[in-house]
Formats: C-alpha cells, sequence, structure tokens
C-alpha cells in the first residue's frame, strides 16, 4: 500500500479513508468477527463527511473485506465465510448452485523460487518457497489440480500435507494473521498433462483452464501464487 503522503492526497477522499481504515485491518485494530465504528463515528474522527466514509465502506463491503449486517452494524467480514471464498472460488458446476470444493493435499515441499515464481511473488530468484500439490473436488469429483507456492519466510511451522485445511486463505488469516485482500488473475486454455490427466481421470491432452492468480494481502503484497488447471466438461468459470 502506498505509503508516500503526496501520492495518497492525488486520490480522491473516499479512497484515502478506504487506506486508513485498511491500515487499521493490518494493524489488528479489528479483527475477524469485529464490529467497526458508525459511519458517524468514523466521519468525526477522520474528519471527513458522513457520506465519504459510506463511499468507503461501500467499497469494501464489495471487496468482502466488510459485511453489513441489518440493524447490528458493519463487521470485519471473516475467511471462512461462505460469501468470501466465493469471491476467490469461480469454477462452478453447469447445471447446478454454486459449490464449496473439498481438496486432498498430495504434498508439501520445499522449493527454491524460478524466475517466473520470483516475479510474480516480488521475491528474490532462488528465494525459499513452499510448494503445496493437492486436486480439488466439486460434488466429489476431480476438477482441479492445483499448486500453490508461498513465500516460506511468511509461513513458519506450516502444517503437515494430514493437517492442511481446504480453506488456506481461512488458515492464513487465522494462524498468521495474513489475510488475503484481493487476487491478481490471468487465464489461458491448456491441456492436461499425463500427471494431471491422473489426478483428474480424464485423457492425457483434454482441454483445462488454467488459472494463474497471484493473491495480496491488505497491504497489496504478494504472499501466495496459485496455479490451477481445471476441467471444463459440466464445469465453467463464473467471473461475477
Amino acid at each position: 500500500m502506498p505509503q508516500d503522503s503526496n501520492a495518497i492526497s492525488l486520490k480522491p477522499l473516499y479512497q484515502q479513508v478506504r487506506e486508513r481504515l485498511l491500515l487499521r485491518l493490518i494493524d489488528g485494530d479489528w479483527v475477524a468477527g469485529d464490529v467497526i465504528p458508525s459511519e458517524i463515528q468514523l466521519a468525526q474522527e477522520l474528519g471527513v463527511s458522513q457520506g465519504t466514509v459510506r463511499k468507503a465502506l461501500d467499497e469494501m463491503v464489495r471487496d468482502n473485506i466488510l459485511r453489513r449486517k441489518q440493524g447490528r452494524g458493519t463487521f470485519v467480514a471473516s475467511s471462512d465465510d461462505a460469501e468470501f471464498v466465493f469471491q476467490f472460488f469461480r469454477i462452478q458446476p453447469d447445471d447446478g448452485d454454486r459449490v464449496l470444493p473439498t481438496s486432498e493435499v498430495l504434498s508439501v515441499r520445499k522449493e527454491r523460487a524460478a524466475a517466473l515464481v520470483a516475479r510474480l511473488l516480488e521475491i528474490d530468484r532462488g528465494a525459499d518457497t513452499l510448494r503445496i500439490d493437492r486436486v480439488r473436488s466439486l460434488n466429489g469429483r476431480p476438477v482441479i489440480s492445483e499448486t500453490v507456492v508461498l513465500v516460506r519466510a511468511l509461513f513458519p511451522d506450516f502444517p503437515a500435507a494430514a493437517d492442511i485445511p481446504n480453506n488456506l486463505y481461512n488458515l492464513y488469516a487465522k494462524r498468521w494473521g495474513i489475510r488475503v485482500g484481493r487476487t491478481d488473475e490471468r487465464l489461458r486454455a491448456g491441456s492436461a498433462t499425463a500427471e494431471e490427466a491422473a489426478r483428474l481421470a480424464c485423457v492425457e491432452g483434454t482441454p483445462l483452464l488454467c488459472i494463474e492468480r497471484v493473491a495480496r494481502d491488505l497491504g497489496g503484497t504478494p504472499v501466495e501464487l496459485r496455479l490451477s488447471n481445471c476441467l471444463t466438461d459440466g464445469f465453467h468459470y463464473a467471473a461475477g
């Protein structure tokens, strides 16, 4: 997140307010489940109008950082909320409602960052990373062959494969206080390698949707690279 005051001052006022509120989340002033002060209180504290605060909060609600509960106030969203999960998990069955995946972790190992990984995670080439390989299923069918790469220094004492939960973002938040604020994704067409075909119970060469995702914390620092190779026979990428 930019810290230069001149750079911040060029932004619309509501975005400056949003960044100040994000800093309070990063600093741990508010944690998941906390109710934040009212719009009036925040406006008085920050020296801006209530409308400016409301616009900043509206954007944070759209980004699933905050949740509004009628009659109760505005809360810091939890990373295990279904809406938070669906914000980042976009593969869904063609003929059904949104479904949360299950996961089978195949391996966890240490690796040195190759050039592409280093560039995407904004770390030095050869830096220590953790690589997690897993298969994700929808309605019992293997659909996604996935590799997750983490900046090892951010995640000390990472659990063994058998102890890794399905929801990694929730794990990051609860164990290391790292909350994913946004992701950058690139999509391309691909085809199943022999290894992916074995994982997904399909024929080698089967068309796949390949998703490259970089997850960033609330301050904008990359914390995770995720490479997901997805079957599209009966499934689609839900953009909204």
